[in-house]
């Protein structure tokens, strides 16, 4: 069975090796997931996948091989006696408990009565004393009472039943949704590059052991600076107007850009770039910093992300006042030259679906003068766009 279930793993593109297997038949001995498939679920998944980024791929996989709880089922029989399962559960109840069940005729009797109401109810029930539901005094249902019932789902609040029917759904993640905080500081690992500057106020552990080998075993304690990313970033993000609608996703980005990059310097532009953009968007109209200081002041060294949807007329990239906003004596496009002239890595980030970028011609030109470096705001995407900065 385990067997199947890894050659599963692999055909749905989780990268499992005979190791992994071996872990969780060895887990599997020592009783760790034992007649549960939450557990089972949980534990194989520690052990066979090691990158979050396949956990998508792994719950299809799972859903597909065991089929949520018919396959629990198949395992139970398989490795525990029918009479023993029995015995060790009816030695868990009262006499008062026991007489109850039998007064519905047994547990056998119990679980068939449930089975054919299922069959007979179309509809949601809430409360009354029969139909599977929430509430109420029937013996199968949610949040009710009866002490010889069956839990259908939740976790129930008063605790009386004897048996629980909970299918237990698992929600799928797809490498190409708009994504949280988490997931996007995950996909910018990608781009790394360490260095250690700075006080020295981390433990050296290997060469503190190899001083104090070397020092007849006195101790000698060795001290390092902190490691961090030392790559550098100018990221400049689009707002206002069509980008109101990506708000959230764009502060999910913004905050783990910040917590990521040890070097990030961010200023906001309005659909595209012209002559200057501004750290502070309460003083947008007073504040603003020149395009041409930026090329000045930070090195080349630097990766420049753009953040935006880039749909606009446009006139407002290729034409001289071509701005919604001010009369902007070069056009847009003259001023991205100028930022690729400088620095060498630079992409665009596009909240909208990958898929919708060909119905808007904004998009189309804006991904030309990128020169295909434009990538959609998705985990997918972001590993690209990273992969791309790091080489």
């Amino acid at each position: 069975m385990l067997i199947n279930f890894f050659h599963g793993l692999r055909e749905s593109g989780v990268p499992v090796s005979t190791r992994e297997l071996l872990d969780l038949m060895d887990g599997l001995k020592q009783h760790i997931a034992f007649s549960d498939m939450d557990e089972f679920y949980y534990f194989s998944r520690t052990c066979m996948v090691k990158d979050e980024k396949y956990f998508d791929r792994f719950d299809r996989a799972f859903g597909l091989h065991f089929k949520e709880l018919e396959a629990l089922d198949d395992i139970i029989e398989t490795l525990i006696p029918d009479d023993w399962l029995r015995s060790e559960f009816m030695k868990n109840l009262t006499d008062e408990e026991k007489e109850k069940i039998e007064s519905l005729g047994g547990l056998e009797k119990l679980i068939e009565e449930f089975k054919k109401r299922l069959e007979e109810q179309k509809e949601r029930h809430e409360g009354g004393n029969k139909w599977v539901g929430t509430g109420g005094t029937s013996p199968f249902g949610q949040e009710g009472y009866h002490p010889e019932g069956v839990r259908v789902g939740s976790n129930g609040r008063n605790k009386k039943a004897v048996k629980v029917w909970d299918k237990r759904e698992f929600k799928n993640l797809d490498d190409n949704v708009e994504l949280g905080t988490r997931n996007i500081k995950i996909a910018m690992r990608r781009l790394r590059k360490f260095a250690r500057t700075g006080a020295a106020d981390e433990l050296d552990l290997d060469d503190t052991i190899s001083s104090t080998a070397r020092n007849a075993g006195w101790l000698d304690i060795k001290m390092v600076p902190e490691r961090h990313n030392a790559v550098k970033v100018l990221l400049f993000l689009d707002v206002g107007g069509s980008m109101d609608p990506h708000v959230k996703v764009c502060e999910e980005l913004f905050s783990a850009a910040r917590t990521e990059f040890k070097h990030l310097k961010s200023f906001y532009f309005h659909n595209f770039l012209y002559e200057s953009v501004w750290g502070n968007n309460v003083r947008r109209h007073n504040e603003r910093t020149q395009v041409l200081d930026i090329l000045h002041k930070y090195s080349h060294d630097y990766k420049v992300v753009f953040v935006g949807d880039a749909s606009m007329s446009p006139y407002e990239i290729v034409q001289p006042g071509g701005s919604v906003e001010h009369w902007n004596e070069e056009a847009g496009e003259a001023w991205m030259r100028r930022i690729q002239d400088v620095y060498d890595k630079v992409i665009w980030i596009n909240p909208l679906p990958e898929e919708d970028w060909q119905y808007t011609q904004s998009v189309s030109i804006a991904n030309q003068l990128m020169e295909g470096h434009m990538y959609p705001l998705t985990i997918k995407g972001l590993e690209e766009g990273m992969s791309y900065l790091s080489k």
